[in-house]
């Protein structure tokens, strides 16, 4: 009998192959080259629609809930492919394991009896795109081989069918940076990885989708013709630019590490530089800072390529802090934007463009805009960006780990 059960139970910890895309095993009824996502394991994906019910609300209350484990909130967006467009209608399926790290069955229901376990559900965006999930934190797999995760499938009412992204996984699990270096998250329907806030004894997450973003076979496009920068909803990369000026001077501190638990905007300027528009922006984004104080942090990142000299762009850049008058920006520079010594290249700017403004929170991009211009109507704009994308969560706290 123990031998029976801890192969049940060793059946349930491998339900992620359905979401491995090197996965050989093809669903009989969609080819992969046709099916929006690609492939997905014969049965798994199907698994959404067991017991499915008529009305689905917008908020969901998990089995989760009311059992042994971390109460966890995860709340959030759905998003156009634009990552600006409120996405209403949508279905959300999740499903996760136990406090204990098992997709444990339950008996109550035939839907509850699968490999994806009893704590599964649906949700549907309301008007706004809004969404709320009331679950547990899931526990890590018993054999430690990943971090702990919520899966989700995505099915959009105008999508032939549903297709999954990227797991849901915390910035504070040990298991995540060395599981992430071997398995490299792909941004599907973007960034995954949430940073894990506290009210009271509960936990809040706050997870984005962008509908489509990096889906393979999706059939709506963006009409961007500039590219620069990677998309709104993937996670701002980590890379270490030079300080020359500012709070860090002297450093290569790495702007989304060091300073990404709220807002932060990063101002890239390349080969083409107009600096009576460069000083503009920084005296503005200046005042932006003080105004905002801890909870904005700014960077100008510097990458001009031609005629590179260490001490002279230093040099360069110090005079403009000085003559600014800057006490919170900091002045930043790179060899170039393709440069892979400081991982500025994982950023993907186009240097040959004038500007590319990037705006994050948390780590994650929330808008960006190309060759910019400093004028009131921008100003206020960017401002208006930052009100916006606070959230209800901004000024929490995150829990203290020792």
């Amino acid at each position: 009998m123990k031998i029976l059960s801890a192969l049940v139970l060793s059946s349930f910890l491998i339900s992620c192959n359905g979401q491995n895309q090197n996965n050989t095993t093809l669903s009989k009824t969609e080819n992969s080259t046709e099916r929006v996502g690609g492939e997905c394991e014969e049965g798994y994906c199907e698994l959404m629609y067991l017991g499915i019910p008529e009305e689905i609300n917008s908020v969901d209350t998990s089995a989760g809930w009311h059992e042994k484990g971390q109460k966890l909130i995860v709340t959030g967006t759905v998003f156009q492919l634009d990552g600006k467009t409120p996405a209403p209608n949508v279905i959300i399926y999740y499903h996760h394991t136990d406090n204990n790290g098992y997709y444990s069955l339950r008996n109550d229901k035939p839907e509850n009896q699968t490999r994806h376990g009893h704590i599964r559900g649906w949700m549907k965006t309301d008007k706004d795109g809004k969404y709320t999930l009331y679950t547990i934190r899931p526990a890590p797999y018993p054999d430690g081989s990943q971090p702990a995760h919520i899966h989700w499938l995505i099915k959009e009412p105008d999508v032939k069918n549903e297709y999954w992204t990227d797991d849901l996984m915390f910035d504070d699990d040990k298991l995540l940076l060395p599981y992430i270096k071997k398995h490299k998250p792909g941004n599907w329907g973007g960034n995954g990885i949430v940073i894990v806030l506290l009210k009271d004894s509960i936990q809040i997450a706050e997870k984005n989708f962008i509908l489509g973003l990096n889906i393979p076979n999706y059939p709506k496009k963006t009409d961007n013709e500039v590219q620069s920068g990677l998309n709104l909803g993937e996670g701002q990369p980590s890379f270490d630019p030079f300080h020359a000026y500012g709070p860090d001077k002297g450093s290569t501190a790495c702007p989304v590490c060091k300073y990404g638990r709220y807002h932060g905007i990063l101002y890239f300027v390349g080969n083409n530089p107009n600096w009576r528009e460069i000083k503009s922006w920084l005296h503005f984004l200046e005042q932006e800072s003080i105004t905002r104080q801890k909870y904005l942090k700014v960077y100008f990142v510097y990458g001009n390529e031609k005629s590179f000299n260490k001490e002279n762009r230093k040099k360069e850049l110090e005079q403009l802090g000085d003559e600014l008058k800057l006490k919170n920006i900091a002045l930043t520079f790179v060899p170039s934007f393709s440069d892979t010594k400081s991982n500025v290249n994982l950023c993907k700017i186009n240097p040959d463009i004038e500007n590319t403004f990037i705006i994050y929170r948390r780590g994650n991009i929330v808008d960006k805009y190309i060759d910019f211009k400093p004028t009131s109507k921008n100003f206020k704009l960017i401002s208006d960006i930052l009100d916006k994308t606070k959230g209800e969560y901004f000024d929490l706290p995150e829990p203290k780990y020792e």
